[in-house]
């Protein structure tokens, strides 16, 4: 199985444990892919990013607007350009710095929207930077299987509230995710680089995966007690 499928089929998983929006659980699949852009064969897309984070700094300085979400997007082809593959991004100071940018990406973005257009729904704002933010870091074969899956769950399976904080959760879980995956190769991941290069294997994801499966159960166990009641009385 390619890299991309496995580490999306796997946040799919994930995320289906902690969330109903197909908002947060895009999040998590895009979330996901994002830490293999320090692979060199995907250079081009990191040179892509800087270009195009200079090029909306710029639109939005001229405009008078505020022009710290063109800095982070070219912050964030910066970290990548920089971090060698399996390193900095594959490692947790890496996936919060990584979380942080792109949910500030997608938090002001949203802000910046409603507040200098007359737009203001923020459900569907949000699921189309959802989907532009699928366009710059999904595979190309995945994003085909993505994009009509994700705009049909959007209004089959409507659910309007969302947090920011729930955005920014999504992404962390997408993240993690990969390197949770990646523990369970023969090279490892470096989880603490660029602190520390001991690297950890397949006991870390095991013990995340079983850590994340009792936070799973806690978060719906009121649910399942009702399920529960429900057939103690039948």
């Amino acid at each position: 199985m390619s890299s991309y499928k496995g580490h999306s089929i796997f946040a799919l998983l994930l995320a289906c444990m902690f969330f109903h929006s197909p908002l947060l659980i895009a999040l998590t699949i895009i979330g996901a892919n994002i830490p293999d852009f320090d692979h060199k064969f995907k250079k081009d897309n990191v040179y892509k990013m800087i270009i195009l984070g200079l090029i909306m700094f710029i639109s939005l300085y001229i405009l008078k607007l505020p022009y710290y979400v063109g800095l982070i997007v070219v912050f964030l082809g910066v970290t990548f350009y920089f971090s060698e593959h399996r390193s900095f991004t594959h490692s947790l100071f890496g996936i919060l710095t990584l979380t942080a940018a792109v949910s500030l990406i997608l938090i002001w973005g949203l802000q910046l929207i409603t507040t200098f257009t007359t737009l203001n729904d923020y459900y569907m704002i949000l699921a189309i930077l959802i989907a532009l933010l699928g366009f710059l870091f999904l595979n190309k074969k995945l994003l085909l299987i993505f994009l009509p899956i994700f705009f049909i769950c959007l209004f089959v399976v409507k659910t309007g509230d969302f947090t920011y904080m729930e955005i920014v959760l999504s992404l962390f879980l997408g993240l993690f995710s990969h390197i949770v995956l990646d523990s369970f190769t023969p090279s490892g991941i470096k989880l603490f680089a660029p602190l520390s290069s001991k690297k950890v294997y397949k006991s870390f994801g095991l013990t995340v995966i079983f850590i994340l499966a009792i936070l799973a159960i806690m978060l719906h166990a009121s649910w399942l007690f009702k399920i529960f009641e429900i057939y103690i009385q039948y």
